[in-house]
């Protein structure tokens, strides 16, 4: 990355297209931000890796992105989030540092007692973090997870129209359908499909992670003195460990 080109951007990453779920919220929340947004393409998926391996990736990227002069991290992706965002506050002490988190609270709220359905990766369903969150909410309502092995790898590869798509989400999830008050999000590649997840599920609730995500950032951009002047030109670079046109395509048809 060149430094002098990407100074003063929020670098923002994933393991691949799914953390553009994110993007997409921050840059509604912020539009006069400039972004990076690296998709690690190459690795992908995180959530079927262990938790060592994706610590490694994520400071490497957070490394480079870091000395490329970005201003403030967002770690797009739930799986990064729990395996590596307090190591990397620790390490990046100087710099906001803005993870993602199922969005269980809201959904728990807004169905109390009810039947929650959270669908997230094998990874995130098994760390503290997740577990914490569900002992801090499981006795307000019936907190379901699933990890959903295979469906963000799936997504990473596009044509989301296909009905390889639907009888995958079907499989890891059809035997809820009609049993569910609401349904979490947890892997931000999963916004992508909730056309998908609604055909099987049902007309329920879904909740994910990008607004509380892009508020976050705001007020810690604000608390540092780091948010961008009004008068700013917003706008989003898009990079990938996987750097072909083909890929790099496929990111913006996801934005878009």
């Amino acid at each position: 990355m060149n430094k002098d080109a990407f100074n003063g951007y929020v670098g923002v990453f994933d393991s691949g297209v799914g953390g553009i779920s994110i993007l997409r919220g921050l840059v509604r929340e912020l539009p006069h931000e400039r972004f990076v947004y690296f998709g690690d393409s190459a690795h992908a998926p995180y959530g079927e890796k262990t938790p060592a391996q994706v610590l490694s990736l994520s400071r490497a990227i957070v490394d480079d992105l870091v000395h490329a002069g970005c201003k403030a991290i967002v770690i797009a992706c739930n799986t990064a989030t729990s395996a590596a965002a307090e190591e990397l506050r620790a390490e990046y002490a100087q710099l906001p540092i803005v993870g993602v988190e199922p969005a269980l609270k809201p959904a728990v709220l807004s169905k109390r007692h009810g039947r929650v359905l959270v669908m997230a990766t094998p990874m995130t369903v098994r760390l503290r973090k997740f577990q914490d969150l569900m002992a801090a909410w499981g006795d307000e309502a019936k907190v379901i997870p699933v990890p959903c092995t295979g469906l963000a790898a799936r997504i990473e590869k596009g044509d989301l129209d296909n009905p390889d798509v639907t009888d995958l989400v079907c499989e890891l999830v059809g035997e809820y359908a009609g049993e569910v008050d609401a349904v979490v999000l947890g892997c931000t590649h999963y916004p992508f499909v909730a056309n998908q997840i609604r055909a099987v599920l049902g007309d329920v609730p879904f909740f994910d992670s990008a607004e509380g995500t892009a508020r976050q950032l705001r007020r810690r951009l604000e608390e540092c003195g780091l948010l961008a002047p009004n008068g700013q030109q917003g706008c989003v670079e898009f990079l990938s460990s996987k750097d072909t046109p083909e890929e790099l395509a496929l990111y913006r048809h996801f934005f878009q």
